[in-house]
């Protein structure tokens, strides 16, 4: 089973970016997050880690359509 709650550096292991990129992901308000413990050690939820990836597959989707590949003239 895993685990509901995944720490910013599983997270990162996850998307395959630096935890740096996955902490400004969740101060910005892109990927929600929580704050626990007397630290304020940040998680994420899978379920919304999940989400947010399907949202970026839309938005890059939707970005594709409106930036078709155009060829190159041959050199």
């Amino acid at each position: 089973m895993q685990p509901r709650f995944l720490q910013l550096s599983d997270v990162a292991a996850e998307l395959n970016v630096s935890d740096s990129q996955v902490y400004h992901m969740v101060r910005s308000g892109e990927l929600p997050a929580i704050k626990i413990g007397g630290r304020g050690q940040w998680r994420v939820e899978r379920a919304r880690l999940e989400e947010y990836i399907q949202r970026k597959y839309a938005e890059t989707a939707e970005w594709v359509q409106e930036n078709p590949l155009v060829d190159r003239e041959p050199d």
